[in-house]
């Protein structure tokens, strides 16, 4: 059961009508019990949290000038996930790990808790990181660039120590997404002092940090990463464009509930084949629309190609 701590903290929260403790001291006994092998007590304290407004999210507020945290709680599962065999097998590892970390410490072995994403916009990356939340049965922290990252010399620096306060006290996944807002080349010329320092203040953290947290990074655009992050981190998964395979798998995953006999041609694989997965996501989801409100059980193919000819001909315009 949940410990004395954690009995005092609900306790406390309760009396100071703080729900956001509340309910982030309810989600650590979740996490606690889940540990311990009570999964479906952990799931049903989960539900009753999430029972009001289940895709509702909230700000964490550190103090009356920050708010870089956003937090969730995801149920995407790794099966909703179309990535390679590899990448697939790095993200079980992961979650394989974290939940068996006690038995790697007891060998004085440390599970993966620090991961770098990177890829084309769209490929799953922030997918990823509420996927692991998911299976882990962890509130998803979204670190939000535009509020960390201020004009003001150290103001960062500070909001970025409160968020690896918040890393060590409160058991979650965090996410800092478009990491390449603070974790650019430190050799670009037109990169200034400022930056500079909050980069080696992230590293200086991360490198500190041993708490129970998963932290994950991710990137569009992995080139302009200073070198000395990848060290810092446990493991490294590269996303990009779909293949063929990872369509047709893609548009099944999308279609299994409503309409699981639909078979992609190759001509439908071959032009969404350019577009991301969350791009012919977004497709299947307008298809599947079309469809109820035509009151007919079935998709149709050729409403696909036009969706994905529309999406197409809106990148060639932003280009042309």
């Amino acid at each position: 059961m949940a410990t004395a701590d954690q009995i005092k903290s609900l306790i406390r929260a309760h009396s100071d009508q703080d729900n956001e403790r509340f309910k982030t001291t309810a989600l650590q006994i979740s996490a606690y019990e889940a540990r311990l092998g009570h999964v479906q007590l952990a799931r049903d304290i989960k539900a009753i949290l999430e029972k009001p407004v289940r895709s509702k999210q909230q700000l964490i507020q550190f103090n009356n000038q920050n708010q870089a945290l956003l937090m969730s709680m995801p149920d995407t599962r790794l099966s909703d996930l179309v990535v390679s065999d590899e990448t697939l097998k790095r993200i079980e590892r992961i979650l394989n790990e974290y939940m068996n970390r006690k038995k790697l410490h007891s060998f004085g072995m440390a599970n993966r808790r620090k991961i770098l994403i990177e890829g084309a916009p769209g490929t799953g990356k922030t997918m990823t990181a509420s996927i692991i939340a998911s299976e882990l049965h962890l509130p998803l922290y979204t670190v939000q660039m535009d509020k960390l990252v201020t004009k003001f010399m150290g103001e960062t620096s500070v909001k970025l120590r409160q968020i690896f306060d918040a890393i060590e006290n409160i058991i979650g996944i965090y996410l800092f997404d478009e990491f390449d807002a603070i974790g650019a080349d430190r050799g670009i010329d037109n990169e200034v002092g400022e930056m500079r320092r909050i980069l080696n203040s992230f590293l200086q953290f991360l490198e500190q940090d041993n708490s129970e947290s998963i932290i994950i990074a991710a990137t569009n655009n992995q080139r302009i990463l200073d070198k000395a992050l990848f060290r810092r981190f446990d493991d490294v998964l590269h996303y990009s464009m779909p293949s063929s395979d990872d369509v047709r798998r893609l548009l099944h995953v999308k279609f299994e509930t409503f309409y699981p006999d639909f078979l992609p041609s190759e001509s439908l694989v071959e032009k969404a084949g350019s577009l991301s997965h969350a791009e012919i996501s977004r497709i299947c989801d307008d298809s599947i629309k079309n469809a109820i409100l035509e009151d007919t059980n079935q998709i149709n193919e050729n409403d696909l190609i036009r969706l994905v000819k529309e999406r197409l001909a809106v990148y060639n315009e932003a280009t042309g």
